[in-house]
């Protein structure tokens, strides 16, 4: 991805968002910052989908049962 100061994503920000729309989204920086990011609204809605780790793990559709309890048992040998 690429990286475009805030003042250059101005002066061209048409040129930017149509390269954003064939899948080239680009960093917008301030003072060297990354502050923002354009890119196809295509791409916002897939992203706008994926669920968090948390809320995959919250939607196990098994009993607390079902998942064996986790052994005390050191892995390997360590050497302390």
């Amino acid at each position: 991805m690429r990286e475009i100061q805030l003042k250059d994503a101005k002066a061209t920000l048409s040129a930017v968002v149509d390269q954003a729309i064939h899948g080239n989204p680009a960093i917008i920086t301030r003072h060297g910052r990354k502050e923002a990011v354009v890119l196809s609204f295509e791409e916002y809605e897939k992203l706008k989908h994926v669920p968090s780790f948390g809320r995959l793990l919250s939607s196990f559709p098994g009993d607390e049962c079902d998942i064996p309890p986790r052994s005390t048992q050191s892995s390997r040998p360590v050497d302390l």
